[in-house]
């Protein structure tokens, strides 16, 4: 899975760009790059299509990435939502939160999406007040918001990410102990730490492992670099 650049945390620079979309009040595409360059597409306001792919002269561009097919994807605007579509033109799939899009998947703010090895977070801001004059950010997290101890329990979770990330799955409780030499207990209890931090509480069981392995490689927390043998 190719993380989103290998900064270990968003620039200044990228931080405003992200919280100028946000005070713009129109869904946006946030990724990185080949080069780790960030990336925000914003999604007309009217609802016009946006495609997805590695050929050249698509909406959203990927061809940087061997695992993206030349048309892989689209989003369109149905109603007052947008939704994923995914009708079997990519090889290799398009996911949403870790689970495979069959036909047409509607999003959700801070939906994370994967286009072959790429990740993209969705974002779908509420417009801003008139009454007020500034937006709280909601910037993701940094490094330097988690722990070393539970960015070492990140990075086992997101080992088996490395070689084979369509078909890898995120350990269990047991493993990860096991590889970090803790107890269980422990590491449920920085799981659960990670969770709340990564706001994942809400999520059902079986797919917060997932997307707390995309919100961390998504977020430069870990990184593919340290994932490698």
């Amino acid at each position: 899975m190719t993380h989103p650049g290998s900064a270990h945390q968003w620039s200044p620079a990228e931080l405003r760009a992200q919280i100028e979309a946000e005070r713009a009040g129109l869904p946006f595409l946030l990724y990185r790059d080949g080069q780790g360059t960030q990336r925000l597409v914003t999604l007309d306001a009217a609802g016009s299509p946006l495609s997805v792919g590695r050929q050249q002269g698509l909406d959203v561009p990927l061809e940087w990435d061997a695992e993206v097919s030349r048309v892989h994807a689209d989003l369109r605007r149905v109603g007052d939502h947008w939704v994923l579509a995914d009708d079997g033109l990519s090889r290799n799939g398009t996911y949403v939160n870790g689970e495979r899009v069959s036909g047409r998947r509607r999003l959700h703010d801070g939906d994370v999406l994967r286009f072959g090895s790429t990740l993209a977070l969705f974002r779908q801001p509420l417009p801003v007040p008139a009454d007020r004059s500034t937006m709280a950010s909601t910037a993701p997290l940094s490094r330097s918001d988690v722990s070393e101890a539970q960015r070492r329990v990140l990075l086992a979770l997101c080992r088996p990410f490395a070689a084979a990330p369509a078909f890898a799955t995120p350990p269990g409780n047991q493993e990860i102990a096991d590889e970090l030499v803790l107890s269980v207990d422990a590491v449920k209890t920085h799981m659960r730490t990670l969770y709340a931090k990564f706001g994942l509480d809400d999520l059902p069981q079986q797919r917060k492992r997932t997307r707390l392995v995309e919100l961390a490689l998504l977020t430069g927390i870990v990184t593919r670099r340290e994932l490698e043998p």
